[in-house]
C-alpha cells in the first residue's frame, strides 16, 4: 500500500512539475509577431491606452474616452464645449497613438524577424530595443498628455464626480487627495 501511495504521489509531483515548465507564451508561436499577443497587436493598432495613463487616471486626471463614455451614459453632464473638447482630445490622441502603435509594431516585427533568422547581434539588439523603448515612451506621453488636457477642461466637481464614477473613492476623499491646480 505504501508503495502504491508513494507512486501516486510521485506521479502527481512529476505531472505538476511538467505543468509549471510550460511557457505562458506558447500560444504566441503562431501570432503575427512572436513576442506580442494578439491583444497587444490589436491594442497598438487601435491606439488603445493599455494602462499607459494610469499615473494620470489614478491621480485625478480623467481620460477623454472615459469622460465621453460617462457623458454618453448620462453619468457626467458636460457642456457642448466640453463634449467637443473631449472628442477632439480623444480623436487627436487616437490618431497619434495609432501612428505610433503602427511604428512600434513594425519595429517589433523587424526585431522578431532578426531573432527568427538567427542573425541578431548585440549592437543591432541595442539599437532596435532603444528605438522601441523611445516609441513606447512617446506613446505613453500621448496618452498622459490627453489626460492633462482633459483635466483642464473640467471643473473640480466634475473631476470628483468622474473619480467617483470610476471607483476611485468618495468626492471628499478625491478633494483631499487630488486638489485641482
Amino acid at each position: 500500500m505504501r508503495i502504491l501511495i508513494g507512486g501516486l504521489l510521485m506521479l502527481c509531483v512529476a505531472g505538476r512539475v511538467g505543468a509549471d515548465n510550460v511557457s505562458p507564451y506558447r500560444g504566441q508561436m503562431n501570432t503575427e509577431i512572436r513576442g506580442l499577443s494578439e491583444q497587444e497587436v490589436s491594442d497598438l493598432r487601435q491606439g488603445r491606452g493599455m494602462g499607459r495613463a494610469r499615473a494620470a487616471e489614478l491621480n485625478g486626471y480623467p481620460g477623454p474616452r472615459h469622460v465621453l463614455d460617462a457623458a454618453q451614459a448620462g453619468q457626467l453632464a458636460l457642456t457642448a464645449a466640453q463634449a467637443r473638447t473631449a472628442q477632439q482630445l480623444f480623436d487627436g490622441m487616437a490618431r497619434e497613438a495609432q501612428r505610433l502603435g503602427d511604428h512600434i509594431l513594425r519595429e517589433e516585427q523587424s526585431l522578431e524577424g532578426e531573432f527568427r533568422a538567427g542573425r541578431i547581434n548585440e549592437v543591432d539588439l541595442h539599437a532596435r530595443t532603444t528605438r522601441i523603448a523611445a516609441l513606447e515612451g512617446e506613446l505613453r506621453a500621448v496618452h498622459l498628455r490627453a489626460h492633462i488636457e482633459m483635466r483642464a477642461a473640467l471643473s473640480a466637481s466634475e473631476i470628483q464626480q468622474y473619480n467617483t464614477l470610476r471607483g476611485y473613492g468618495s468626492p471628499a476623499e478625491q478633494q483631499h487627495h487630488h486638489p485641482r491646480h
